[in-house]
């Protein structure tokens, strides 16, 4: 529910180049629209913009995280108050109209109805995080269609490079083919598939030393942040550092169980007849579904406790499928618990 002291609520459709702001009042009348450019220019612009509509206001933006991030700092250092809207409902092309104007008069009005509504995720050390784990992920994808192309080479080599390369493990296939040389000995075919493979080699373990660094960088970082996260049986840097970029700061989430759905692992029903049981969820942050599903992995084989309650369920009749699940709800539970108690918002603030 909106605060019954509102003026105004103003809804922004947020580009790359520009903004569109529409203010409208709490019956979701339209009081005035306005395009700026998306600069600190634009963003003192559009908060004279607001000024004129009221002393209290709230801020509903598309892509806070994205193209408003911006625009979504300037305001929050203001003291405005902002919630992010997730990206408008939109009638069908051919029943209804489409443009920037519309799209942030319809982001005000899921605001003012309470749609699909939450706060902007802070930046500051949690920002800093996010980036070094999309930039890490990007290395690793990299280095796995570099491997890929190696292998594929390797397969279509002439005999003399097949016969040297293929029965080598992956260490040393990378550091063989990182080492080779041509020679004007060798054919125009071998030559090439030479310095291809040396190319493909190199590649791939410069992307393996960019994730190193990267995943470096992010353990200091996660030390300094929530320190206790790392001293758990299976949580790692990456882990932790993804579960501390989905929850973002205290209060942001509601509960440990919104938390729980946050990460894809709050049970559905599935009963039927006599039958009472539960099944996966397969909606909400699949990158820390992913993350709770590594700590549950490591502990099934690491941790003795989740051994015997593997154990114990299997007993009871329960599949593997489903203890993972169980498994999975009970660390997003103690996940939750330890980011709350953090002292401070990751910004600082």
């Amino acid at each position: 529910m909106l605060a019954d002291d509102l003026d105004v609520v103003i809804g922004v459709d947020t580009h790359k180049q520009t903004h569109t702001a529409a203010a409208l009042s709490l019956t979701g009348v339209v009081l005035e629209k306005v395009t700026v450019p998306a600069d600190p220019r634009g963003y003192r612009r559009m908060m004279t913009f607001g000024q004129r509509h009221g002393e209290t206001r709230l801020w509903a933006i598309e892509g806070t995280g994205s193209f408003g991030a911006g625009l979504t700092t300037a305001l929050l250092a203001g003291g405005e108050r902002v919630v992010e809207v997730d990206r408008p409902k939109r009638p069908a092309r051919r029943a209804g109209a489409k443009s920037d104007d519309i799209d942030a008069i319809r982001a005000a009005r899921q605001a003012l109805a309470g749609d699909g509504v939450a706060e902007p995720r802070c930046r500051g050390e949690r920002e800093a995080i996010r980036v070094l784990l999309a930039t890490r992920a990007q290395a690793v994808e990299f280095r796995t269609r570099a491997i890929c192309a190696l292998h594929a080479l390797v397969t279509s080599a002439p005999d003399s490079l097949r016969e040297r390369l293929r029965t080598l493990t992956l260490g040393e296939l990378l550091r063989t083919c990182a080492a080779l040389r041509g020679s004007i000995h060798q054919s125009a075919e071998e030559f090439a598939t030479a310095m291809a493979l040396r190319a493909t080699a190199r590649r791939a373990l410069a992307c393996e030393n960019e994730a190193t660094e990267l995943e470096t960088q992010m353990d200091a970082l996660v030390r300094r942040v929530a320190p206790g996260l790392l001293d758990q049986v299976g949580i790692g840097p990456v882990v932790a550092g993804q579960a501390i970029a989905s929850w973002s700061h205290r209060g942001r989430v509601r509960s440990e169980a919104a938390f729980a759905k946050l990460g894809g692992v709050a049970p559905i029903e599935a009963s039927s007849g006599s039958v009472v049981r539960h099944r996966l969820n397969r909606c909400g942050d699949r990158q820390l579904n992913r993350a709770l599903h590594t700590i549950v992995m490591v502990r099934m084989r690491q941790d003795p406790e989740t051994k015997a309650y593997v154990q114990r369920r299997l007993a009871e009749g329960k599949t593997i499928r489903e203890i993972k699940r169980c498994l999975k709800r009970y660390v997003a539970r103690q996940l939750f618990r330890q980011l709350e108690a953090l002292p401070l918002r990751l910004d600082g603030t």
